[in-house]
């Protein structure tokens, strides 16, 4: 399975919010987002779902076979979700030159879904990317960085926090590992 290693990429080098000591250190960012929606109509024909989301905003979903507990719904009935995504990057210095160093790791994705076990229906979704990205150059006055990925394609991207660069150079290695999730949870309406 072949990741999109611009996404992962992209939201790796846009990190934020590292002091510059952790240069060398691993840097994390996380963010969360939650929504909560009340099912307003079902058709079991169809498996399609209408909700409303807290500002009124209507919308239809069709629930594909994979939703095991679909009869279990009911009209009123609160879904609650939680959308997790978290970027884990480790800077790995280049062996000296005329020398072999552990070789990076090739890239991974993996995904797992979580069915609830609960009185209700819920799932946990869960996608995680790893890759190695080389650095190729970096731009301090704007900054920015340029890496190159495992596939061979180069990447420029913006750096919000210009002291995430320090002590960053080329043909240094970052490890980035990307993780999205989604948490829904179904609980009965009053």
């Amino acid at each position: 399975m072949q990741m999109n290693s611009l996404a992962v990429v992209a939201a790796a080098l846009s990190l934020a919010a590292a002091p510059a000591a952790a240069a060398q250190a691993p840097v994390t960012k996380t963010a969360s987002v939650s929504a909560t929606a009340t099912i307003q109509a079902i058709d079991a024909t169809t498996r399609t779902l209408t909700i409303r989301d807290e500002t009124g905003v209507e919308d239809s979903y069709v629930a594909g076979p994979e939703i095991k507990r679909f009869d279990e719904l009911k009209v009123g009935d609160k879904v609650k979700m939680t959308y997790r995504e978290s970027v884990f990057l480790q800077l790995r210095k280049a062996p000296p030159a005329g020398t072999t160093g552990a070789k990076p790791a090739d890239p991974s994705l993996d995904a797992a879904i979580t069915r609830g076990k609960g009185a209700l229906p819920g799932v946990t979704a869960a996608v995680q990317e790893k890759m190695t990205v080389t650095v190729k150059s970096i731009d301090p006055s704007l900054p920015s960085i340029t890496v190159t990925t495992p596939d061979g394609r180069t990447i420029t991207r913006k750096v919000e926090d210009k002291k995430n660069l320090t002590g960053v150079a080329p043909g240094d290695s970052i490890e980035v590992t990307y993780t999205r999730a989604l948490l829904t949870a179904i609980e009965r309406g009053k």
